[in-house]
């Protein structure tokens, strides 16, 4: 078999990944499904162990890194998907929607985490959101309309009188 193309390496090592749909894995623990991303990017096994714990205590679920995907609520699959993305400090984390699932103190804890990651670790977060109030709290805000940058900051794309980004 040939190994993996450069594309393929920049996606597994430099880029963490968001789903709206978390795409786990059935039968593999919140714990294992983290260390299993991993070991795919290269990351030792032992090595793998710890970062994957230490990101699943980053989201709160350090009391469920046994439970399998079926035993958590979509919230807590939600943060298993983020831990798995926070794992392995990439330096670029893709979000697409990041808190949908998420009841209100947990999407608020989660944006803290990805302003504490840009802040301390360097890491870039592109996410994409419908929620006006969510995309308030970015640095940088584009407004994407019929596939056109239709704005480039929160006032103008929610417009002024939305109450938000003031």
């Amino acid at each position: 078999t040939k190994p993996p193309s450069r594309v393929v390496n920049v996606r597994r090592r430099g880029v963490g990944w968001i789903f709206q749909d978390y795409h786990l894995i059935d039968r593999l623990s919140a714990l294992d499904n983290v260390i299993f991303a991993l070991e795919l990017s290269g990351v030792p096994t032992p090595q793998a162990k710890e970062q994957a714990r230490e990101a699943l205590e980053k989201v709160g679920l350090e009391d469920r890194m046994e439970f399998i995907p079926d035993q958590l609520s979509g919230g807590q699959r939600q943060r298993v998907a983020i831990a798995r993305a926070i794992a392995g400090s990439r330096p670029l984390l893709l979000a697409d929607e990041p808190t949908g699932n998420l009841d209100v103190k947990s999407g608020q804890e989660i944006i803290d985490l990805f302003k504490q990651l840009c802040k301390e670790d360097g890491t870039s977060v592109l996410m994409v959101t419908h929620d006006p109030t969510l995309a308030s709290m970015a640095d940088r805000m584009l407004l994407l309309k019929d596939g056109i940058t239709a704005a480039s900051d929160i006032r103008s794309a929610w417009g002024a009188d939305a109450g938000v980004g003031q």
